[in-house]
Formats: structure tokens, sequence, C-alpha cells
């Protein structure tokens, strides 16, 4: 694309040139040879007043060598014999550089003619004297005189026109550049791509249409790492949610006694343990969609908990621990699909009966506010030394054998609403993790949900709701 627009604009700027400078040039070659017989006329006029007193030789001569031309001896007077005297003869100043004929003929036709002689050009300029006869001034014009200035000129056309050539060509090679570097940067980019380099991207430059690829393909390359992320992620999440169940089975493998089958069994829960975090371990960390989308969608919040303390009560009787739920009386819809809300909260209770001793006392309570709902999981466990650290992915506090994606899938359900995770002490002496979920003001009759300096929700005035 380069070198074809060069061409086109040294073929387009070459015939722009020739169409003006051979005109041009032919031009000023015209004024010159005007320019020059215009001259050599007026000093063939400066004769006329001397040859309309006079014909005699001595004056004649004096008048010719007065010019500049006669001076030179580019000038001649041919006055033809006089017409009363048969044996006279015509009478030439200076030197003729004409032919006869072409005198003869000047002086019948009575007008000025140019006629080509040796080394350039002679005028004829007829002049009538004082018998009535036609005499004849003839000044001689060198072909240097005639073409005077017009080498120069046609130098100065050349070089103007080559100067626009050179131009027209830098700045086809500067276009050409411009276009083609971004067309070559795209194609690298589509390239390294294509070879599973998921962090090429493309510089958003160059003209509109390069520009606009650009931002498509840097948009088509985010989404294509989105999805492989999305992927990951959801394998990630669920190989987590199979640690539920692998709880129970590690429970119950644990009550099965002694003897060669419990102690297989409970091998091979702990091997699948393990497989199960292995799997973690090794999907990429992302962010998929959990918010739930279109009028209406969600989940009722109450059911979904006590669906869940429903299946835990029974590991927590086993366990002797006490169990306390709050605010599940009512039904309370919030924004977040219900395998979500059920995967989140079966992470934190899991959590509970992983890392807190056997009788240890936990409970789950539903606050529901004006634009949001919390759900707060709480324990009489030791707690967690390092709160920040345990909401960062792929770190729970330093336990053993945990992953901390449980935490993670529970802080992605709550930003996916505009909210987040909270962890801090419990009233039980333990941990308590707040799950703040925002609701949509639509669904809620308000307005635009309000927003803190930092963009957050503004923490609203719950409603306690009663203990069942």
């Amino acid at each position: 694309m380069r070198w074809a627009l060069i061409k086109v604009s040294l073929a387009v700027t070459a015939m722009v040139v020739l169409a003006f400078a051979l005109p041009l040039g032919l031009v000023i070659k015209e004024m010159a040879s005007d320019r020059a017989f215009s001259n050599a006329e007026r000093q063939a006029a400066t004769i006329g007043p001397t040859l309309s007193i006079t014909a005699e030789r001595a004056p004649l001569e004096r008048a010719v060598m007065s010019t500049p031309v006669g001076s030179a001896g580019r000038m001649a007077v041919h006055i033809p014999a006089a017409e009363d005297e048969p044996a006279g003869q015509p009478l030439e100043i200076g030197t003729r550089r004409a032919a006869v004929k072409d005198i003869a003929t000047t002086q019948r036709l009575g007008r000025a003619t140019i006629t080509d002689v040796t080394g350039g050009s002679a005028l004829l300029q007829p002049t009538a004297i004082g018998t009535g006869q036609i005499a004849v001034v003839e000044v001689f014009v060198p072909e240097g005189e005639v073409s005077n200035g017009v080498d120069t000129a046609w130098l100065v056309l050349a070089g103007v026109g080559l100067a626009l050539i050179v131009g027209s060509v830098a700045v086809a090679d500067r276009l050409g550049v411009r276009m083609v570097q971004p067309a070559q940067r795209l194609a690298g980019a589509a390239h390294e791509l294509g070879e599973g380099k998921l962090g090429a991207r493309v510089p958003e430059e160059g003209p509109t249409e390069l520009r606009s690829a650009a931002i498509a393909f840097n948009s088509m390359a985010d989404q294509v790492v989105q999805l492989l992320a999305n992927e990951r992620e959801l394998a990630a999440d669920l190989s987590h949610r199979l640690r539920t169940p692998l709880t129970v089975l590690r429970l119950n493998a644990a009550s099965l006694g002694s003897g060669p089958a419990a102690d297989q069994t409970r091998a091979a829960v702990e091997q699948l343990e393990r497989e199960v975090d292995t799997i973690i371990r090794t999907a990429r960390d992302a962010k998929p969609q959990t918010a739930a989308t279109g009028p209406g969608a969600g989940c009722d919040a109450a059911e979904v908990v006590r669906e869940r303390m429903d299946f835990w009560s029974a590991l927590a009787e086993d366990e002797g621990r006490k169990v306390r739920v709050a605010g599940v009386d009512r039904p309370v819809r919030i924004p977040v699909a219900r395998p979500e809300l059920a995967a989140a909260l079966d992470a934190l209770l899991g959590n509970v009966f992983r890392h807190t001793a056997e009788g240890t006392a936990f409970s789950v309570d539903v606050h529901n506010g004006d634009d949001a709902v919390i759900v707060l999981v709480s324990d009489a466990g030791p707690g967690i030394a390092d709160p920040e650290a345990a909401l960062a992915r792929g770190n729970s506090g330093g336990r053993d054998g945990s992953t901390g994606l449980g935490l993670d899938i529970v802080r992605r359900v709550a930003e996916s609403t505009g909210g987040d995770v909270r962890i801090g002490s419990s009233v039980l002496g333990g941990t308590e993790v707040r799950i703040w979920i925002g609701l949509d003001p639509r669904e809620h009759g308000g307005g635009e949900r309000r927003r803190g300096h930092r963009g957050r929700v503004r923490r609203p005035r719950l409603k306690r709701k009663t203990s069942v």
C-alpha cells in the first residue's frame, strides 16, 4: 500500500507539472522573442525622423551610429535609387544581412517583416522618405537576444517541478507509513493472539477506519480473555462446590470407627479432597457474572437460607453444635441467582465446620433494609487473625486445606449487586462474615441507589427480624 501511494502520487504530480510547466515555458519563450523584436522596432523607429528629412549618407550614418544597435554594427539602412535619376544607385548604410528579395518584399508590402539570417533574425522596418519612396531599416537581432532568459526560466520551472514531485512523494510516503504501520501492528497482534499470546493489544491510533479496527480487535481480545477466564473460574467454582458434600463425607467417615474399611474410606475422602483442591488451585482467576438478569430475576434469600440450614443442621446435631437462624420468617427478594447464593452460604458454612472444633456454635442472620440485604454468618470459633488476607483470592488466612475460593465466591456474589463482604468479630466470640447485597431500586419503588463518596451503597437502617 505504501509503494502504491508513492507511485500514484508520483504519476499524478508529474502529469500536473508537465501540464503546467510546458505551456508556461513556451509562453516565456514567446515573450522573450516579442521583447527582443519590440526593442528592435524601437531602435529602427529612431531613424525615421532623419529619413524623412534627408537621404544623404553622412547625416544618416551619424544617425545610425547614434543608436546602440547601430554602434554595434547591427543596423543597416536601404534607400532605393531616385526615380528621377535613371543613373542613380541605391544607397546602403551599414552591413546588410537580409536577402535582397526580402528587402524588396518589405518595400512592396509596406509593413515590417522578420526574416531569418545567419546567426539570428533581421527586422525589416519600412519607412517613407521625402522623395515618396520607401526606405527599409534593417535591425539584426542575434539568436542569444531572442532567447535571452528562456534557459533560466526553464531551469526554474524544472526545479519547481522537481521540488513538487519530491514533496508529493514525501507526503505520500508519510501518509503511507501512517496507514501501513497501524495495519501492520493489527496484523502482528492478530498473529500473536492466534499463537496464544492473550496479552496482545493494538494501539488505538491512525486513520479513523484503522482506529475503529484496533478498537474492535482490542474488544475482541478482551472478550476472548474474559471468556477463557470465565471458563476457568466456572471450573474452579464447580470444584469448590464439591467441597460441601466432601465435608459431609469426611465427617461421616470420621464416625465410622476403626477397621480397614473405615481407614480406606477416610483415605479415599482425603484423596478426593486433595484432587479437588488441585483443580481449584490450577483454575485461573476471573470474575464471571453472578448477578441475575431480567425483570423479576433473583431468589428469596430467606427460603435459600432455610433450605441450606436444613442441610447443615443434621451435621451440626451430630457434632453437638448449637445453631441459631434469624430473619427468615418472611420472603426477602435479592437480585442474585438461587444457585449462586446457595454456593456462597455453603462455602461459609463449610468453612465453619472445617475450621472450628466440634461443639462450636454458629448462627445465620438475615436483615432486610430499604436498599440492601445483609446476611451474617457468625461462629464461636477462634476467629480469623488477618481478615484482609482472608478476603484476598488464594489466601484464607494461611489455614491448611483452604484454597481461598470460598470467600471469593461470596465476594463475587456481593459485588455483582454493588455490595461487598466484610469480616469481623461476632457476638459469639469468633468470626462474623457480613454479606452486603444491594437491591435494585426499581423493584423496591426507589430512585437511583444511594451511594457514598466511594461509590458503595450507604448503610441503611435495618429492621431486625425475629429469631426462629
